[in-house]
């Protein structure tokens, strides 16, 4: 199947033309207004040696809050408020820390500066959110990701201690619940995000559940 090539247009190909692994388009911009396209039909950009990629993965791995699990570790942390717990007070430092911190068993990071600079103006356009953990006033764990109306699509998290983005991710879930987001977007699986609840369903399932969830 030939991959599609971008324009200036404001554009996607249908998300069933993607390539097995998801794989959908390349090329492009991150302007606000394809971003905000991009995640209205369940795509999201994922870069590559300096490409901009675009992803529609079938199927998706997500996490309705109601399932959300807590693990015998985190539990105990919550029960005693270990850590202190912020929603958008550090989002570039956040976005910084999840492109910098080293993760075992991955070369490199899909964070460039220019999907930190797009996601910044995101965050300040409203769409984008952080949530922080701090641990004696240092920022020790946190997450973002595109909030749109009921959905949050999650983009990437990091933590600097033991537990401390397991105990983010369980903060803002419960917030996110409270605030009546219905589905969270995981994109890509893990072992980490499925120990917490999060499970694959077929994409045509995301995206209606997406249309569905969106404003009008």
């Amino acid at each position: 199947m030939p991959l599609f090539i971008l324009d200036e247009k404001l554009k996607f190909p249908p998300v069933d033309k993607a390539e097995p692994d998801g794989l959908l388009a390349m090329g492009g911009d991150l302007s606000p207004e394809r971003i905000i396209l991009a995640y209205q039909n369940g795509i999201f950009p994922w870069y590559e040696d300096e490409t901009i990629l675009w992803w529609c993965p079938d199927p998706r791995f997500v996490l309705y809050p109601d399932e959300l699990k807590l693990s015998k570790t985190v539990k105990p942390l919550l029960n005693k408020n270990a850590f202190e717990f912020t929603i958008n007070k550090a989002f570039e430092e956040v976005i910084y820390n999840c492109k910098e911190v080293f993760r075992s068993g991955q070369y490199g990071t899909w964070i460039t500066d220019d999907v930190k600079n797009a996601y910044i103006q995101m965050h300040k356009l409203g769409y984008a959110h952080s949530a922080e953990v701090w641990q004696n006033g240092e920022l020790v764990g946190g997450l973002y990701g595109i909030r749109m109306g009921k959905v949050f699509f999650g983009e990437s998290m990091f933590s600097l201690v033991d537990n401390a983005s397991r105990y983010c991710f369980a903060k803002y879930v419960a917030q996110l619940k409270k605030e009546d987001v219905q589905l969270i977007d995981c994109q890509q699986e893990t072992d980490y995000l499925r120990s917490m609840g999060a499970r694959l369903i077929p994409r045509k399932d995301f995206i209606q559940q997406v249309q569905n969830l969106l404003p009008k």
